[in-house]
């Protein structure tokens, strides 16, 4: 027989715990004060026998400093598109405590333009992160050779 403590387990609800840990000092961390900076963390950060294959959808994470506090993938997926949470993008930035972030995403076809799906994904996390106030500064569109800025273009 269940227990009255056993029938109310689900008005409990679940945690996240949260855990601040420093791994590199602030010293140490790669500034991004243009889009070419992003893109030169942003290609240390990727693996380059996975760029030309199939998309990845990853963020930096940025303090107030725009200092890089991690870099997180957020989806993966197929030769033409992966499909990206935005739940899942600003639970990371919130955990991170970051205050701004750059959306990076790779194209295996080698073309940096964006798509109209990349164009709505972009306005939403703007507009998300306006009402979390954690700013989103750029979205790059990357290949092994090159890259194209949202921030730069206007776009954003």
């Amino acid at each position: 027989m269940k227990t009255l403590k056993d029938r109310q387990d689900w008005k409990v609800a679940s945690e996240i715990e949260l855990i601040y840990k420093i791994k590199v000092k602030a010293s140490q961390r790669p500034h991004i004060t243009s889009s070419s900076a992003a893109y030169k963390v942003a290609m240390e950060a990727w693996n380059m026998n996975k760029i030309d294959f199939f998309e990845q959808f990853k963020i930096l994470l940025l303090n107030q400093s725009n200092k890089v506090l991690g870099v997180y993938e957020v989806a993966s997926g197929g030769i033409s598109g992966t499909s990206v949470d935005l739940r899942l993008l600003f639970a990371a930035a919130l955990k991170a405590n970051a205050s701004a972030l750059i959306m990076i995403h790779n194209h295996p076809s080698g073309k940096t333009l964006p798509s109209a799906a990349d164009k709505i994904i972009t306005i939403k996390a703007r507009q998300a992160g306006n009402i979390l106030n954690i700013d989103v500064i750029d979205h790059l569109i990357i290949t092994s050779e090159s890259y194209y800025s949202f921030a730069d273009r206007g776009d954003l």
